[in-house]
């Protein structure tokens, strides 16, 4: 549904934030506990990297269900599991299935926005799995995140009973795009949010789906009338990654980091995403995202403790970043974000009507066939 033009006052032009924690609910302390029916890992690196999920797993006393893909494969996964008491379900990512190929994806197919990797995918499959097989409180864990207390899973697992989705916070690397990182190795404050690589969902979530473009995650938490019922507790740690290693990535996340942004710069202010169908609003907040990354690469110049090649490599990304920017317009964004409500009610429907009470093994077969 297309809102009605918004004008909006020269007071309220929309802003990069430093962080959208306000948004979440904290819940620092949880009496209950309640089981996890299942772990979902969407893994692409060796079956090494499955320790600290399947130990995890062990502890929970729940299936470990992993999604395979690039560097991981089932026989490894099996092999690397054998022995530790845990039902682990490795299964290859099908490149084809009942799973549809939602026009968000097509949008982007033949542009140079176009993020190259297969993790949304792999999600929406496990979702779909999560509901056939009745699975109601699912924990979605990253091959390269861990949790060390297992009773935190199960407290904040007890909090689906009043939260769609609960995340842990990240007491480990930070998790960012490359242009946020850059943001703070130049001395900006710079905070992080909830993510898939370590969230529980009500099954009832599955209604909503992970979009192909960069923090599919944040988009998975949006309903037409803003953010999901959202709690934080618990922690994790991220592995430590390079940000800058990958020279094109700052470039591919540009598009969906400039959306969520905006998106969110809105639910910070206490304002509808409605206000986000207007070119009037994406032409401002892209003036601002493009001021943003260039007073990032003005301080690089001058931050210290960073070496000659590691300045290279930010400055690349960052123009790299601000080319992205502009390759895309204010009607794009528009038009994007109505595709996106189109595919959610596409999505709903479609995992309604799925078969429901399923052994994984029928459902799995259900998708495949």
């Amino acid at each position: 549904m297309t809102a009605p033009a918004v004008l909006l006052p020269i007071d309220a032009q929309p802003r990069q934030r430093t962080t959208h924690r306000p948004l979440l609910h904290h819940v620092p302390v949880v009496e209950t506990e309640a089981d996890v029916d299942a772990i979902i890992v969407p893994a692409a690196r060796s079956a090494t990297s499955l320790t600290h999920a399947t130990r995890l797993a062990a502890e929970l006393g729940c299936p470990l269900l992993v999604l395979c893909s690039l560097g991981a494969n089932p026989r490894d996964v099996r092999a690397q599991t054998a022995g530790s008491g845990v039902e682990v379900l490795a299964v290859e990512s099908p490149a084809t299935s009942r799973v549809p190929v939602l026009e968000t994806r097509l949008l982007l197919a033949d542009s140079p926005l176009r993020r190259r990797t297969d993790t949304p995918g792999k999600r929406n499959f496990g979702l779909a799995l999560a509901w056939m097989a009745g699975w109601e409180r699912v924990l979605f864990l990253d091959d390269d995140i861990d949790i060390q207390d297992a009773s935190e899973v199960r407290r904040a697992a007890a909090l689906l009973d009043d939260y769609e989705v609960v995340g842990l916070e990240n007491v480990g690397f930070p998790d960012n795009s490359v242009v946020c990182h850059a943001h703070r190795d130049t001395g900006g404050e710079q905070g992080t949010f909830i993510g898939s690589g370590a969230m529980l969902f009500r099954r009832s979530r599955a209604t909503s789906f992970f979009t192909s473009i960069y923090n599919e995650d944040w988009f998975f938490l949006l309903d037409p009338r803003g953010l999901t019922t959202c709690a934080v507790h618990g922690t994790f740690s991220q592995a430590r990654f390079d940000p800058y290693a990958v020279r094109n990535r700052a470039a591919t996340e540009e598009f969906g980091d400039c959306l969520a942004e905006g998106l969110f710069s809105l639910l910070d202010d206490g304002r509808t995403l409605e206000e986000a169908a207007t070119s009037q609003f994406w032409r401002a907040f892209r003036a601002d995202r493009e001021q943003f990354i260039s007073g990032v690469l003005r301080r690089l110049d001058s931050a210290p403790g960073i070496s000659v090649f590691r300045r290279m490599q930010m400055a690349e990304a960052l123009h790299a970043a601000r080319t992205s920017l502009q390759q895309f317009t204010p009607d794009d964004c528009v038009g994007y974000l109505k595709t996106w409500q189109v595919d959610k009610q596409a999505w709903r429907a479609w995992i309604e009507g799925l078969p429901v009470g399923l052994s994984i093994d029928e459902a799995l077969a259900h998708l495949r066939s």
